[in-house]
């Protein structure tokens, strides 16, 4: 069955007031930045959150849980304030591939980090001399940048994706469209203002890719960076400003209603 412009628009119109909202938040990884209201907390809460949203939602949640309660819950001030023998909170945690050699480098990395900036924000935008103009060059220098510490383990680099790697990037990007879309429905945070929400990259699982194509809204049938370009440039024909905001729509269709 094909689908007009319209019908799709309408479609998904309906579908992102139905599934934006506070209800969206509990069984989301989202939930793990919400249980914080300080910048840093959200920012890193949500950067684990989202790097570790891999298998089903309750399982990630868990999971982000567990190594919130192995930082005190205070993950800002414990990547901060932690002394060597508290690192031993943090070994034996594992997820998926992820393991305690991974998490022990981005506490490394998030100290270096915050003891220079305010906000992760920074690790996107590049150098002021050249800063990043769209949101491929701004993953890039995000990857960059983390990997560029003396000791950064090769393994970790699996779990930090970026389009120089063909990635498609899903965690990243819902992770940057969490820190940057600023609506009223109080599900993303919207606590960064130098990347703009239109130059936001959709997140693709497998969900909004399977009824991203069913939509006509994608051709490309191997799951990539050139992938998700295409479809956000679909999303855009419908709201220039605020495409990535159709991310709801699309996955609640394939999660909650099998579309």
């Amino acid at each position: 069955m094909s689908y007009s412009h319209a019908q799709v628009k309408a479609l998904l119109d309906d579908r992102y007031q139905r599934y934006n909202t506070p209800d969206f938040i509990p069984n989301d990884p989202v939930s793990i930045p919400h249980l914080f209201s300080r910048r840093q907390d959200v920012e890193i809460a949500g950067f684990f959150a989202s790097i570790l949203a891999w298998g089903q939602r309750k399982t990630i949640i868990n999971k982000c849980r567990e190594l919130l309660q192995r930082m005190d819950h205070a993950p800002y001030q414990f990547i901060l304030q932690h002394q060597e023998n508290d690192l031993k909170q943090l070994l034996g945690f594992k997820h998926r591939t992820f393991n305690d050699t991974d998490l022990l480098y981005l506490v490394y990395f998030f100290r270096w980090f915050y003891e220079q900036h305010e906000s992760l924000e920074v690790a996107f935008l590049g150098s002021p001399e050249r800063e990043a103009v769209n949101q491929k060059q701004r993953l890039e220098n995000f990857f960059q940048l983390v990997f560029s510490l003396p000791d950064a383990p090769p393994r970790t680099r699996k779990h930090i994706s970026t389009p120089a790697r063909k990635s498609a990037c899903k965690r990243i990007n819902m992770y940057l469209r969490w820190m940057v879309r600023k609506d009223s429905h109080g599900v993303d945070f919207g606590i960064w203002g130098r990347i703009p929400t239109a130059d936001l990259v959709c997140p693709c699982d497998v969900h909004v890719q399977r009824v991203a194509r069913k939509l006509g809204l994608l051709q490309r049938t191997q799951s990539d960076w050139a992938m998700a370009e295409e479809l956000t440039q679909h999303l855009r024909a419908f709201d220039p400003v605020d495409p990535v905001k159709y991310d709801y729509a699309l996955f609640g269709l394939g999660v909650e209603e099998k579309f």
